[in-house]
């Protein structure tokens, strides 16, 4: 009488989808759900209480500062400390700030500085939490599905953050930015209490030996000794930084001058987010063998979008582009998580993870200050087209990376303390690379 209910309760889950796996991608699900609502509740707030587009910028660089200036220490902490304990903390930080965010507004006595320094706690509790996050993720999964397991995880991602920004874009206009940041806080009380829940058993317990630096420099030599990590890291570090100028700075411009006003430009973000979950949906069922390869020459698209706003093309052609974008930006995003996941030894995969995200949002700040000066200087049309180069120069010049080119797809994560070398060591598995 109870085999048939059991039968029923594992079949409607798949194999590779264990319980970590699960807690993780619901948790993932609410905090994106709630945090892109956030940002533009956290946008309209600024206004609301008297402050203009420059106020806006200053909030929203209070956040990445800490961001920057933690993430390694945070990578550092994750591999020392239980990463659940440290993703459980990172959350209630962010739910206690974004509480008192949403208390000053409601209240209707919001100061520029009392915004930017909640907003900055938020950025401190995010170094913490991404790097814990990512090694517990990259942990939770084994085997040749990792990279359909990966590929569900993003779809999840993807599909609450277009969820979320619709629905918080909705709430912002009919109850107000702080009943919004309200929800936000309440997310991730519900995440912190999902991820309280993960089992670190299967996690062998690290050698106590050495400090935070020795543990910092650990981390490099193994982020450091890999062509094709820091390769990749640089690389996304200049792309990041102009395509998120692109999209912060030039993009409402060429919105506001051409396109028809906000509206149409956030049907076009709109078209992107849609990209990245039909992006993800592609790579459960493809799994390129020369992973890195495939990955890579699917972030040449990502010009696109610049230069479409350079000439700049009608917005039915920008949307087409911006979901094209998004599909192959995501077939990187998988490759990239599988390539992590094969290559790093398990007990370094949250420094690892911390230099990847070090990298990918350090030049962000610098890129979005200079956006300004640099249309003043050459003209909008020719910054975008820079924008539009230098991804596809950053792109070509790490497809010069032999290990790019060549690594391929293994069924085995690489054991701790373990360096293989060769992409050659097991035999590949999946589709075409």
């Amino acid at each position: 009488m109870t085999s048939a209910p059991e039968h029923l309760r594992r079949s409607r889950r798949p194999s590779w989808a264990g319980r970590n796996y699960s807690l993780l991608t619901a948790s993932a699900f609410v905090t994106n759900l709630g945090s892109h609502g956030a940002l533009i509740a956290a946008a309209f707030a600024v206004l609301e209480a008297g402050g203009d587009g420059g106020d806006v910028g200053l909030v929203a660089a209070s956040r990445t500062l800490p961001l920057v200036l933690f993430l390694l220490i945070g990578g550092a902490v994750a591999d020392r400390l239980p990463r659940h304990r440290v993703m459980v903390a990172a959350n209630a930080l962010n739910c206690l700030s974004q509480a008192a965010f949403a208390m000053l507004i409601l209240g209707g006595e919001a100061q520029l500085w009392q915004m930017m320094l909640l907003t900055a706690l938020g950025g401190t509790g995010q170094a913490f939490f991404s790097p814990a996050a990512e090694g517990m993720l990259l942990s939770s999964v084994q085997g040749e599905q990792a990279s359909r397991a990966f590929a569900v995880f993003r779809m999840a991602m993807q599909g609450a953050a277009v969820g979320g920004a619709a629905l918080g874009g909705a709430m912002v206009a009919a109850i107000g930015p702080g009943w919004v940041l309200a929800a936000d806080a309440a997310a991730f009380a519900v995440a912190g209490s999902l991820r309280a829940f993960l089992d670190v058993s299967h996690i062998p317990r690290r050698t106590q030996g050495g400090g935070m630096l020795a543990d910092l420099r650990d981390g490099w030599r193994e982020f450091a000794g890999r062509p094709w990590l820091w390769g990749i890291v640089v690389q996304f570090s200049i792309a990041n930084a102009v395509v998120g100028a692109a999209d912060a700075v030039y993009g409402p411009l060429v919105a506001r001058d051409h396109l028809g006003g906000a509206g149409p430009w956030g049907v076009a973000l709109g078209f992107f987010g849609a990209g990245t979950v039909a992006g993800a949906l592609l790579m459960t069922r493809w799994k390129p063998r020369r992973l890195l390869l495939a990955g890579t020459l699917c972030v040449f698209p990502l010009a696109l979008p610049s230069a479409a706003l350079a000439v700049p093309v009608p917005i039915t052609v920008l949307c087409a582009v911006m979901f094209l974008t998004g599909v192959t930006l995501e077939v990187f995003g998988v490759s990239w998580m599988t390539a992590l996941h094969q290559e790093i030894p398990e007990d370094k995969l949250s420094r690892v993870a911390a230099y990847d995200w070090f990298g990918s949002v350090a030049l962000v700040p610098l890129a979005t200050a200079l956006a300004g000066p640099a249309e003043a200087a050459f003209g909008r049309t020719s910054a975008l087209w820079g924008c539009a180069a230098l991804v596809v120069v950053v792109t070509a010049a790490v497809l010069c990376v032999p290990d790019v080119r060549n690594l391929r797809r293994r069924t085995k994560q690489v054991s701790a303390g373990t360096r293989l070398d060769s992409a050659d060591a097991e035999s590949p598995v999946g589709g075409l690379g």
